[in-house]
């Protein structure tokens, strides 16, 4: 999002229109190419700003322990659960939940996050009581998730409900002038300076993503936004 190359400034347009709604984010590149910034981007471009950012990296995290840390647990769930746990989808109610490398988490889990993703709620581990959960979802891979799909690792009705919004960012080797940006020791903070320049001037366009919370606004929510995006996207390739 600090870049200069032609792409960059197509998608930062792209996630500047769409931030302020609901719709879901699949960010795809390699590793390096800032998938995390567009999230970050995505969530303080929003009306979520003020509310917590919450990331789980499922490449980093344990199988075992994936599904506790995003559902979290109730006292006596299993063997060591000697208190309530309270898990990301419910830390970032109101705000923000970046699914790192989502390609690398089970099948059974993924069927389970589908299920939180249609209902908007989450029982804990050991729980009876459905909690809803409001959480806006931007999720990175660095795989191709269509071929994921053909090879069966991943859901194919997941991945739909993930791409509403599809990003996709140019390897570095591709955008010279954003590798010579990311070198340099203020990067970061000249990206912040950036979302705050551009979330004082919003993009006209945000008008029609504004934040809907009522339920049956938010499949219209999704086919804007997605439909919108592509014409971004698009636009000058």
């Amino acid at each position: 999002m600090i870049g200069s190359s032609e792409a960059m400034p197509r998608i930062f347009d792209l996630i500047r229109m769409v931030a302020p709604s609901r719709a879901t984010i699949l960010v795809s590149g390699e590793n390096g190419t800032g998938k995390e910034l567009v999230a970050r981007a995505a969530h303080f471009l929003s009306e979520r700003r003020n509310v917590p950012f919450i990331k789980i990296n499922c490449a980093a995290t344990p199988e075992h322990l994936v599904e506790s840390e995003l559902f979290g647990y109730e006292k006596g769930a299993f063997t060591g659960a000697i208190r309530q746990h309270r898990g990301k989808f419910e830390l970032a109610h109101g705000g923000t939940l970046l699914l790192d490398e989502i390609s690398e988490m089970a099948l059974l889990l993924q069927a389970k996050l589908l299920r939180v993703l249609q209902e908007r709620e989450i029982e804990r581990l050991g729980g009876r009581s459905p909690i809803p959960v409001d959480a806006r979802i931007v999720a990175t891979t660095n795989r191709r998730l269509q071929n994921e799909v053909k090879e069966g690792r991943f859901r194919e009705d997941l991945y739909y409900r993930l791409k509403v919004v599809p990003v996709h960012l140019p390897p570095l080797r591709d955008r010279r002038s954003d590798r010579a940006l990311r070198t340099t020791g203020c990067a970061q903070r000249n990206w912040q300076r950036n979302m705050r320049q551009r979330a004082a001037h919003p993009c006209r366009d945000q008008s029609r993503f504004r934040h809907r919370r009522s339920g049956p606004d938010t499949r219209s929510d999704f086919r804007s936004a997605s439909v919108s995006a592509r014409g971004i996207l698009y636009r000058g390739s």
